[in-house]
């Protein structure tokens, strides 16, 4: 059973919400402009494959009551807006994280990137935030979860696109097929010397595997890396030879703002 609600709506009466939801419940979805409740009752549900939270605020998240709560069987865990304490976080990433396949947290900490490298070692998927501080916590994480098919990586005045995909080439396993680089409004410091290195040293990888890569960028924002010609003539020629078999430019998309978005143009071999 899967439900989708607005906490709005159904957190004024817990009990009686407790009384129509199934402790089978496999797939939740909370979402609602503030959270000042309690969220102790998710801990009923212990079959949860799917937890999604979602709250138009950057109050803290009530973590309290979860942070100790197995959820044996949970395998994606997207938490959007909020702001859970990461000491909360982390717990729960310790009770839950070896069964995750996805994790999205759209705010930074780096003790939180340390315990995904720690206790989630089946990761498929995953989005977080890293700074060019940390890129040896961006290390840490693509050595130890291994089995990681796509990342997202936030690249902004903290972050720099050049220095993210040299520890991606670098240090990825496998079976990273997919990137994504989500820009906001920073200029790519990714010369195009750098993007060529880039595909060369992707191509070395072995087994080799074809790219998909994705470019997500604020509407009329003209510093992305897809915004230098030079940059769209070498990703063109390694879509011709097969290194990249999936190229998509998105618009950045608030009222979708999770491990999908709205595509606006895709190149596809």
């Amino acid at each position: 059973m899967i439900i989708d609600c607005s906490m709005d709506d159904i957190l004024c009466n817990i009990p009686l919400l407790m009384t129509k939801l199934p402790n089978t419940l496999m797939s939740l979805y909370l979402s609602a402009g503030t959270c000042n409740y309690s969220l102790s009752f998710i801990t009923n549900f212990t079959n949860l494959q799917k937890l999604e939270l979602s709250f138009n605020s950057t109050l803290y998240l009530d973590f309290e009551k979860l942070q100790y709560a197995n959820f044996p069987q949970l395998q994606v865990l997207i938490i959007k807006f909020a702001r859970p304490k990461f000491e909360l976080l982390i717990n729960f990433l310790e009770n839950n994280g070896k069964n995750l396949k996805e994790l999205y947290l759209d705010h930074y900490d780096n003790s939180f990137n340390l315990a995904v490298a720690k206790f989630c070692p089946n990761l498929l998927k995953l989005y977080t935030i890293f700074t060019n501080e940390e890129l040896e916590t961006l290390k840490m994480v693509l050595i130890s979860c291994q089995y990681i098919e796509s990342i997202e990586l936030f690249c902004d005045e903290y972050l720099s696109d050049k220095k993210a995909l040299e520890m991606i080439v670098n240090y990825s396993h496998e079976y990273l097929c997919e990137i994504v680089i989500t820009y906001d409004y920073q200029e790519s410091r990714l010369l195009p010397e750098e993007l060529e290195f880039f595909f060369i040293n992707w191509t070395s990888h072995i087994p080799q595997k074809s790219l998909s890569l994705e470019i997500i960028r604020c509407e009329n924002d003209k510093t992305s890396l897809d915004t230098d010609h030079e940059n769209m003539k070498i990703i063109e020629k390694y879509i011709k030879l097969g290194v990249i078999k999936k190229f998509k430019i998105t618009d950045f998309d608030i009222n979708n703002y999770t491990l999908s978005f709205i595509m606006s143009n895709s190149y596809n071999v």
